[in-house]
């Protein structure tokens, strides 16, 4: 009887505390305004707008000299460049400003129906070749070193292979080269969006992107969502209550949330060639990549290569990005592992300082 009598006290004090815990996220969050929640604050100003897509120059921080020749942040369709700045504490973007990197980012914008038959020849040699010829006349310089993330990582890979006279360097992070490396791990990692594509016929491919034009955005949010079911499930009530007794805290999960939610469709023509020719046929690895009518050749790539990559990445496992050094031209080539999972190369304090650091000491060695 007496242990009957516990357990109800313990369960009626943990439902007090979780009542109380709810009640101070309700205020917590009634306190927030949508303007507090700053994704991608650092300032910056637009430099080349065309169609949707826009060119953006970072301003320099105060006392901080420039080190380096421009450099590029290229991001890609499914997502935002914004998680290079999330929060600044923790920003790639005000990481490589406070070492005097001369920074610049094209941002896609988002894409509509009307964009539907563009494709990433489109992206890569017309969209990036613009922002590209752009920054050489405003800096000056023949050539500018691009900074490629995940998909916008393939965006650099191809452009540097397709105009190497005008790719100082490349350096890639998180960024699948070989789209069926996963298969060929020894730890048989394997990494969601490839099981997820490899398990599509191309006539569901065709019949998805037909019924709304584009890959819409919320299409590839719940993909990712049902890569971490409990995480998805939990995040709302237990890790939301979790932070919402630290202001700091809520500000930083919300930044996240906002970042996720901030989807793009994909361009329907350039979804199709991201889904089939990439991740189901592999065609990039294989040498079968065609833009603009030509072949793309990454023996191409001989200018020096810095490669970054998450040891725990589930959604671009390791071996689909070191697949590359394997099919380069050039011998000046890095690879720079670091712990953690995909988005954690942006986001965790203990990567910020790795990869601000990796990336400033890597271009000062070749300026």
């Amino acid at each position: 009887m007496s242990d009957s009598k516990t357990d109800e006290s313990i369960a009626v004090k943990e439902a007090l505390e979780f009542s109380a815990a709810m009640t101070r996220s309700v205020d917590a969050l009634s306190r927030i305004k949508d303007d507090d929640v700053d994704v991608g604050a650092t300032p910056k100003r637009c430099v080349l707008k065309q169609d949707k897509v826009t060119l953006h120059h970072y301003d320099r921080l105060d006392g901080v000299a420039t080190e380096t020749a421009p450099v590029l942040i290229v991001y890609g369709l499914i997502g935002r460049y914004t998680m290079a700045d999330l929060q600044e504490d923790r920003s790639l973007v005000r990481n490589l400003l406070g070492r005097g990197v001369d920074l610049y980012v094209v941002d896609w914008g988002h894409p509509t129906r009307a964009d539907q038959n563009l494709t990433l020849d489109d992206y890569v040699d017309w969209y990036l070749d613009d922002c590209v010829d752009h920054i050489c006349k405003a800096a000056g310089v023949d050539a500018v070193t691009l900074l490629g993330i995940c998909e916008g990582g393939v965006f650099s890979t191809l452009y540097a292979a397709r105009h190497p006279k005008k790719v100082k360097n490349l350096i890639l992070t998180i960024t699948p080269i070989d789209f069926h490396g996963d298969q060929r791990d020894d730890d048989q990692t394997h990494g969601f969006i490839n099981l997820w594509t490899r398990n599509l016929g191309n006539d569901d491919i065709d019949r998805l992107i037909d019924a709304f034009g584009n890959l819409p955005g919320e299409i590839m949010a719940s993909v990712f969502q049902m890569m971490t079911p409990v995480r998805t499930l939990t995040k709302y009530n237990l890790d939301l209550l979790d932070a919402a007794g630290d202001e700091k805290r809520l500000l930083n999960f919300l930044r996240m949330e906002k970042w996720l939610a901030d989807r793009p469709h994909h361009p329907g023509a350039a979804a199709r060639q991201w889904l089939v020719d990439f991740y189901k046929d592999n065609k990039l690895i294989k040498g079968e990549i065609v833009l603009s009518g030509e072949r793309v050749d990454l023996k191409n790539l001989k200018m020096p290569i810095l490669n970054i990559y998450a040891l725990q990445d589930h959604i671009i496992p390791p071996p689909c990005s070191t697949a590359l050094k394997d099919h380069v031209g050039t011998k000046d080539y890095t690879e720079l592992a670091l712990p953690g999972g995909h988005v954690g190369v942006y986001v965790s304090g203990k990567s910020q300082g790795i990869v601000g650091d990796g990336v400033f000491n890597w271009l000062i060695e070749r300026q």
